[in-house]
């Protein structure tokens, strides 16, 4: 191609592209992640740790309130450092779930949250990047345990439908959380 074709057909181009209406570009959506909070989330302090006969009250009214539905749960109840206090594996719960619950527990008393949160976070905010978190289980069924405004434990429960293990802990944690 002769530079005189080359140069007409970069001329016609530039006059095209020129006429044409280009696309307004798009405002990109605020991230959600940029927000700052003018509170800490979740600052609950740590107190001292439950005690072995509180844990076992806490287990107690959530296998009361599976049994109640017929669920075959297993329950752990950690201390504020995420330490195993008790745990029960209700008969005929899945055996997978054991480590699930307490993975539960642990979660909720580091994070000083719900395992909800977390859940809620990736499947409805779609805030990925929490699942790179260490110790983090994004499903429901295990929440803090707090006296006098002070986080003492956690309980997990897991086993059935996340639903259904976040049923039973809330009666557990009901026990405590006052």
């Amino acid at each position: 191609m002769s530079l005189i074709r080359v140069v007409a057909v970069a001329m016609l181009c530039a006059t095209l592209f020129a006429a044409s209406p280009m696309p307004a570009q798009q405002a990109a959506a605020p991230n959600p992640l940029d927000v700052v909070p003018e509170k800490m989330p979740f600052d609950v302090p740590y107190g001292p740790p439950i005690s072995l006969e509180r844990a076992e009250a806490a287990i107690s009214a959530a296998v009361a309130e599976a049994k109640k539905h017929d669920w075959k749960l297993n329950v752990t109840v950690v201390d504020s450092g995420a330490n195993l206090v008790a745990f029960q594996r209700m008969d005929g719960a899945q055996l997978a779930s054991i480590k699930v619950s307490q993975h539960k527990a642990r979660t909720a008393a580091l994070y000083r949250r719900e395992t909800k949160v977390f859940e809620s976070a990736i499947t409805l905010g779609n805030f990925n990047y929490m699942i790179t978190l260490d110790d983090v289980i994004a499903s429901r069924g295990g929440i803090p345990l707090v006296v006098g405004g002070k986080l003492v434990g956690a309980i997990g429960c897991s086993g059935g439908t996340g639903s259904q293990d976040e049923v039973a802990c809330k009666a557990g944690a009901a026990v405590i959380n006052k």
